[in-house]
């Protein structure tokens, strides 16, 4: 029986049309001043500090503590404003399936394992009234790696349930190969959405345990018990 369920946010939850990578760059251009500065950056499925280290990479700059300071100070601000200037929406069968785990007779744990800061997950679930419906996660700013991250986000889910759980216990959603290597690396289950960037046929070549075009397609029950 799955307890804890972990779920990523951007293709997965939500599509912010935009969002973050829009205020990516106006906090590149503001802070660094260089224009135009996430346009070689690949967003799905990355971290926010591996893409702001790319960028610095790219760019020259040194990744010092206070250059990431700067940035995501700057990032967080253009993203709350961002956010409410695209186009974005709660992804189909999202609230159906968050709502069957919830009445599911033993209903699991719901968390985040997700590759945005922890404060920019916030902005974003918040402005589609997502936020409270999650009791824990882990963000990008407890690792830079993503698998790593999916570690943090077992423990904190053991230490929430009180119990140390094993990886039949967990489910991780998600929209792309990295989320699936997510899953794989904490031994979870895995529910590949294809709702983000990458198709049905692509997350399927990773062998999820379950594969949908989207949340309403799929089963709590199923893939809980």
């Amino acid at each position: 029986m799955v307890r804890l369920v972990l779920f990523d946010i951007d293709g997965t939850l939500i599509n912010t049309g935009g969002a973050g990578m829009k205020a990516f760059g106006r906090a590149f251009a503001t802070v660094f001043n260089i224009p135009n500065g996430s346009e070689r950056l690949r967003f799905a499925g990355r971290t926010d500090t591996s893409l702001a280290r790319e960028f610095f990479s790219l760019n020259e700059i040194e990744p010092t503590p206070d250059n990431f300071r700067q940035f995501f100070d700057a990032y967080v601000f253009w993203l709350a404003q961002t956010v409410t200037e695209m186009d974005g929406t709660t992804l189909p069968g999202v609230w159906e399936f968050l709502r069957e785990l919830q009445a599911l007779p033993q209903a699991p744990t719901l968390g985040l394992l997700t590759g945005n800061i922890r404060l920019g997950a916030e902005i974003k679930l918040r402005h589609f009234n997502l936020w409270e419906v999650f009791q824990s996660g882990a963000f990008a700013d407890d690792h830079e790696d993503r698998n790593q991250i999916a570690i943090i986000a077992l423990q904190r889910g053991s230490c929430l349930l009180n119990a140390k759980l094993h990886g039949e216990q967990i489910l991780v959603v998600g929209d792309t190969p990295l989320d699936i290597e997510c899953a794989r690396a904490i031994d979870a289950r895995m529910l590949a959405v294809a709702t983000g960037g990458a198709t049905l046929e692509k997350l399927k070549a990773h062998q999820p345990d379950w594969l949908v075009e989207d949340l309403r397609k799929a089963s709590a029950q199923e893939v809980c018990q």
